[in-house]
């Protein structure tokens, strides 16, 4: 039996929309957890990922981007934050490098420092990410202007795209674990439920396949989740969802012309959802209008905000 300490403890990745904080968790446990677009604030609700080696457990919260609210989902979105903020042992401030002559964001560390982490008394880990953007001087230059104005716990760059320095970094956050017997078994790599990463696959092809405001603008609700394979392999697990729009005009263009756009959506969230279930699915999709979801206190809660 392993007589070493064992630590396990719950970090939060906290940042900017388009920091990588998803791609970070993803690589961090070699599985695409969280949904990544090229567009900024994909991620909505609260993921855990969680994170297993022989010296520590790891729970990982990933968070939605920090950002000035323009409707009540932000409102929501930034709530979610601070809540996880206080479940946290340690917190992850995500700060990406620009690769521009400001080396990064310097603005929104002091707001991200001054503002959100300095009240809630956490110890905090500052990681610079997209290192590949910057020289190995660059990279030191940053972590001393880290250093010396916001006093981190601990600095370090990493990249989560080309997943270096990883190793270092779980070896940086171990150390500011609780001791304790890890809280999951080895094998669960999230506490989310099935239907919700299917909500999420499904939500991740809509930023990708449409352009311009419609991604923002939608929701994805799974109405039925009807295990059927296990018991009889000749049938599929039936998925049924609404897709939530605002608007009349949204709703046509995510059917698109004789319904072509809304083929290839449902075509290619099934592919991914079989993968990540491991069993063949009939997915169907129903578009719904609901005017103005975003502003609206009643519909943001039974959409899990």
């Amino acid at each position: 039996m392993n007589s070493s300490p064992f630590s396990c403890g719950f970090a939060i990745i906290i940042g900017p929309p388009n920091a990588g904080k998803s791609t970070l968790l993803n690589e961090l446990l070699d599985y695409k957890l969280s949904i990544v677009t090229p567009k900024p604030q994909t991620t909505r609700k609260k993921i855990t990922g969680i994170y297993h080696n022989d010296t520590c457990q790891i729970i990982f919260l990933d968070t939605p981007g920090i950002m000035k609210p323009q409707q009540q989902l932000h409102q929501s979105m930034l709530e979610i934050i601070r809540t996880t903020l206080k479940d946290a042992d340690i917190v992850i401030a995500l700060l990406p490098f620009s690769g521009k002559k400001d080396l990064f964001d310097r603005e929104f560390a002091e707001e991200l420092f001054n503002d959100w982490l300095k009240p809630s008394g956490k110890r905090v880990i500052a990681v610079l990410n997209k290192c590949d953007l910057v020289t190995s001087a660059r990279q030191l230059e940053a972590e001393e202007i880290v250093r010396n104005t916001w006093n981190p716990a601990a600095v370090l760059s990493v990249s989560a795209l080309k997943a270096s320095n990883l190793p270092q970094l779980i070896e940086t956050i171990r150390p500011f674990l609780p001791l304790h017997y890890p809280l999951y078994p080895e094998d669960t790599l999230s506490t989310a439920p099935e239907r919700f990463f299917v909500s999420e696959i499904i939500r991740e092809k809509i930023f990708l396949l449409y352009g311009r405001e419609v991604p923002y603008s939608t929701e994805v609700v799974i109405d039925e989740f009807k295990e059927q394979h296990e018991a009889d392999p000749s049938r599929k697990d039936l998925i049924r969802c609404s897709v939530i729009v605002e608007r009349e005009t949204q709703k046509q263009i995510l059917i698109g012309s004789k319904g072509a756009a809304l083929k290839k959506l449902g075509q290619t969230a099934r592919k991914d959802i079989e993968e990540m279930l491991g069993r063949p699915v009939f997915l169907e999709l129903f578009i719904k209008v609901r005017p103005d979801w975003r502003k609206k206190n009643n519909l943001l809660k039974s959409y899990g905000y």
